[in-house]
């Protein structure tokens, strides 16, 4: 039985269960990745693969074409190379890979993840302008038309969906600063590519940077990057790492038909395949982003009826990924001791991570549906009822 064949009869086996709910799991990931899988994508990583052989081949070069079409009507325009390891992974990949050395990058940075953007280009001894805001306010516009003013900058970066508070940055409008001024245009869609409509031929976007375990539903493993063909072909010879180049990555893919340059996930490339063919069955990226609309909708309106006060406000656009909650005024409340209570009840959250507020963090990405929403906000009631 060739590749696609099989691959066919599974899609028709995932069809026939509509959608798979995660019955066997013993608790829901609320987090923004590692997230809840489905027991299919689970199941698809019980098979063992060779790197060499053309019928793994042929899945990486069909799960390249996917990304492609997920990322634009454009697709002749844009090609997609995966890279080993966590998201970080992928991110300094980009950073260490596409800014030549006399390079200069703003880096637009309204929190953890674009100070890690920060840190990484110092790291690499790439010269860089930071624009610094506050983990809950939306970057300027006016600050950043200001700096862009500055001819040595070369390239831009942005995170999209800044999941320290949830914030969705505008990247529309800060990447029609970008391109009026000549620059590149790196975004950092770690965590709403999949789960948030986009198209990166409208958004002129350079590169696209994002992960297998986040709104396609994969699991942890691997990166990819979506990049316009025209530039990342500029980049041979510019890597400040052998393992980190993306242009080599990119170019034995291409010359080598799906081949990877050294050892590749081969489980977690299966699982993500699974995961593609799952958000097709869905309705593809839009569907996906009414369900995590929904289910952030009803988080919310919950919670502030339980007396959770949210962390953004309404001068910033609230994703519909994760939402960031101030701990209750109740000198009885223990985080520590709520998240082991929802744990046994079958949810797991995440700490907060805004510098200054005392915060935790939901979120509504993965295999978690309204209904598990439903079931989360009982369970926190009954926390409260008890121990508050």
């Amino acid at each position: 039985m060739n590749i696609q064949t099989e691959l066919n009869r599974e899609q028709s086996e995932v069809e026939s269960q509509v959608i798979d709910h995660d019955l066997e799991n013993r608790y829901l990931l609320l987090t923004p990745g590692p997230l809840s899988t489905s027991n299919t994508v689970r199941k698809a990583m019980q098979r063992d693969w060779c790197t060499w052989d053309k019928e793994y081949n042929v899945l990486v070069q069909e799960i390249r074409q996917k990304l492609v079409n997920l990322s634009t009507k454009n697709t002749e325009l844009y090609t997609a190379v995966l890279m080993q390891g966590s998201g970080s992974f992928a991110v300094e990949s980009v950073l260490g890979s596409v800014i030549p050395r006399d390079g200069k990058i703003l880096i637009i940075n309204n929190g953890a993840y674009g100070a890690r953007m920060v840190q990484m280009a110092k790291y690499l001894n790439i010269e860089v302008v930071e624009l610094n805001y506050a983990e809950t306010q939306s970057p300027s516009l006016k600050e950043i038309e200001q700096v862009l003013q500055d001819q040595k900058i070369t390239h831009v970066a942005c995170v999209h969906c800044e999941t320290t508070t949830g914030i969705l940055n505008p990247i529309k409008q800060i990447g029609q600063l970008v391109k009026s001024s000549g620059k590149i245009w790196i975004v950092d869609a770690m965590s709403s590519f999949g789960g948030v409509p986009l198209d990166l031929a409208d958004l002129e976007i350079d590169f696209l940077i994002s992960s297998a375990n986040k709104c396609i539903q994969g699991v942890p493993g691997f990166g990819f990057v979506v990049a316009k063909r025209e530039q990342i072909e500029k980049c041979q010879g510019r890597a400040r790492s052998v393992s980190l180049d993306l242009y080599d990555q990119w170019n034995t893919m291409e010359k080598y038909e799906g081949k990877w340059r050294f050892t590749s996930p081969t489980h977690v490339v299966r699982a993500f395949y699974q995961a593609l063919l799952e958000l097709d069955i869905e309705g593809g990226v839009a569907a996906r982003f009414k369900r995590y609309q929904e289910n952030q909708r009803k988080l919310e309106q919950g919670m502030q009826k339980l007396a959770f006060k949210l962390v953004l406000d309404n001068t910033v656009e609230q994703s519909p990924i994760i939402t960031t909650f101030l701990y209750p005024e109740n000198e009885k409340f223990s985080f520590q001791a709520f998240y082991e209570a929802l744990k046994a009840s079958g949810f797991v959250i995440y700490p907060g991570k805004v510098s200054d507020l005392n915060c935790f963090r939901i979120g509504n990405i993965g295999e978690v549906y309204p209904s598990d929403i439903d079931r989360l906000l009982v369970a926190i009631e009954q926390y409260c009822q008890k121990e508050l």
